[in-house]
């Protein structure tokens, strides 16, 4: 369970649109006490940031069941039901809440959570396709499109298994920033994954967030 003082506001509050990756007082990223990597970005391989990322989708699972539902926590032949029935219109759901409702069913091919299976699973293919289909809502004062970039960041380091090496690296790196309400410019997306082709490290890529160039359109910019 996480520890309560690394708990973030619930999506239903709306302290969720605060600033989620930074120092209080300062414009310095929040750092990760058991990995290092700005926070969040170490998932999957750190517990605590993998633990926070979850979180993410956790939360606005439990805000849905009691707002449709009555209660946080529903028996699990309930859960279960609810998530049969949102992963059937994903159309009709915030992303958050559809890939909530897919961790909470079985493959039932390769016995693994809906839609993060390995990759030669054509049921959880199908799934993880479908999971783009849910709605997304950019957060107040964020760049247009900020939540997309959000949502497959997201994505991408809670099932980094079934993405390249590459493709998961960039996304860790970017996943702080674009939570922080940070769009990258196409030209910095494309600087990026360069660096990423020519071996860069974690370490080398962390001043994604503030190019030289001071291009890119963060929250209230």
């Amino acid at each position: 369970m996480t520890d309560t003082a690394d708990r973030e506001p619930s999506w239903s509050d709306p302290a969720r649109w605060k600033v989620r990756s930074r120092t209080p007082g300062t414009a310095e990223p929040r750092r990760c006490p058991a990995c290092g990597c700005r926070e969040y970005g170490g998932a999957p391989g750190c517990a605590r940031c993998a633990a926070l990322v979850d979180r993410i989708v956790d939360d606005a699972w439990q805000d849905f069941l009691r707002d449709h539902f009555g209660a946080a926590e529903p028996a699990r032949e309930d859960e279960l039901l609810i998530a049969e029935m949102v992963t059937g219109e994903p159309d009709r759901h915030d992303w958050r809440v559809v890939d909530a409702a897919l961790d909470r069913l079985t493959c039932g091919e390769c016995g693994s959570a809906l839609g993060r299976g390995p990759l030669g699973c054509p049921p959880c293919a199908l799934a993880d396709g479908f999971r783009y289909s849910a709605i997304e809502t950019d957060r107040p004062g964020v760049p247009p499109g900020n939540e997309h970039a959000v949502r497959v960041a997201v994505a991408v380091v809670r099932a980094g298994h079934r993405h390249s090496d590459r493709a998961l690296l960039g996304w860790r790196v970017a996943l702080p920033e674009v939570l922080d309400g940070f769009l990258p410019t196409t030209a910095q997306a494309q600087a990026i994954r360069a660096r990423i082709n020519h071996g860069a490290t974690y370490a080398e890529l962390i001043d994604f967030g503030e190019p030289p160039d001071g291009g890119g359109t963060r929250a209230g910019s």
